[in-house]
């Protein structure tokens, strides 16, 4: 017999699946125990849930593996083959039908006259930041950077500049983290440039006194300068690509905020219980999952298995940490939407600085 843990490594079929399988009817544990509820599995059962790992990956309607199963069962071979094949069409069409439409917004791409970023202004923009500013700006984004070559504009920090104040933005698709220092000196039009992670790295090393420092940003080169002649310098090409429109994608509508103690929480996270999640596409590697839930005392504590997934947030553990790290402080608060919206983390104290951080889907 095997254990339901077990039965999840050796099957590909992560613990919270085999138990939605089981709720579902498609895959029932040959004993449960009936004091704790604990799943058992015949040896006789890890083939079949390998079979139904493999139709899941596949991404095969429930109805439909619930056929193939019981024809896989009774040798009913033709039923599975039929089944398998009609499938097989299904994602074909859904891959033609995806290509069409891709090509389509491929042209219209090419047609657009605008890039989705305002134009960078041709004459150089002198600007005076407070270093501690620019410091703290910095580190709270910076852990957000992408790493992902097929996304080069996701490699850098955008500097945003528009009227007397900057924004710093950092994203990898999977997490968003936006920050904002005052500046001094533009009274122009919006200035944008992505600048790569090495150059923003240099920057941050010069930030160690407490006066302000000179940013300059001449087309798609980008200078800082430190101390009173300006004795110390990093420069260097920003990224030639446009960096997305972050301001939609903080437009986010308000949700229940939970104040946490961070240097309780973060133990509590790394130390707490985790599920299995889905295999990160950057890297191939599976990521555990910190399932968050809001209590009715108003504090945010790590869900148990037996938590309705309805009423839960899952996020990466590790993202999260860095992001709590990435906040700086001992105390912030934590934004819930509904199961499907990012979660936002928050400073308390500036409302211009916070991190988003997309949910992961459960298994089941």
């Amino acid at each position: 017999m095997r254990s339901i843990g077990e039965m999840a490594r050796d099957s590909g079929l992560g613990v919270s699946a085999l138990r939605f399988y089981d709720r579902a009817g498609v895959l029932v544990p040959h004993r449960v125990d009936p004091d704790s509820g604990y799943r058992w599995y015949a040896p006789g059962q890890l083939d079949e849930a390998r079979l139904l790992a493999r139709l899941r990956r596949a991404g095969m309607p429930l109805a439909d593996v619930r056929l193939v199963l019981a024809g896989w069962a009774g040798a009913e071979t033709d039923l599975v083959r039929r089944l398998l094949d009609a499938h097989l069409r299904r994602l074909e069409q859904g891959l033609s039908g995806a290509r069409a439409e891709f090509s389509t917004l491929r042209a219209l791409l090419d047609d657009r006259e605008n890039p989705m970023t305002s134009p960078r202004t041709t004459a150089p923009v002198r600007l005076s930041v407070p270093a501690p500013g620019l410091a703290a700006a910095l580190d709270a984004v910076r852990y957000a950077a992408g790493a992902d070559p097929e996304l080069p504009m996701l490699g850098g920090i955008l500097f945003d500049v528009e009227g007397d104040a900057l924004r710093l933005v950092a994203t990898d698709r999977y997490r968003m983290a936006v920050a904002r220092t005052a500046v001094d000196g533009h009274g122009g039009p919006r200035v944008q440039v992505t600048v790569p992670l090495a150059l923003a790295d240099a920057m941050r090393a010069l930030l160690d006194g407490e006066a302000e420092v000179r940013l300059t940003v001449d087309g798609d080169r980008v200078t800082l300068e430190t101390g009173g002649t300006g004795e110390r310098q990093a420069a260097g090409q920003g990224l030639g690509h446009d960096f997305p429109d972050y301001r939609r994608l903080v437009r986010l509508p308000a949700g229940r905020r939970a104040p946490v103690d961070v240097p309780a929480f973060r133990e509590a996270v790394r130390t707490g219980p985790v599920r299995a999640g889905e295999v990160r596409a950057q890297d191939g590697v599976p990521c555990d999952l910190s399932v968050l839930e809001v209590t009715a005392d108003g504090s945010v504590a790590l869900a148990g298995d037996g938590a309705d997934d309805r009423d839960v947030v899952a996020v990466n553990r590790a993202f999260l940490l860095d992001a709590l790290a990435a906040g700086a402080g001992d105390r912030l608060v934590l934004e819930f939407g509904a199961p499907t919206a990012p979660l936002v983390i928050r400073r308390p104290d500036d409302e211009h600085t916070f991190s988003l951080l997309m949910p992961v889907r459960l298994e089941n």
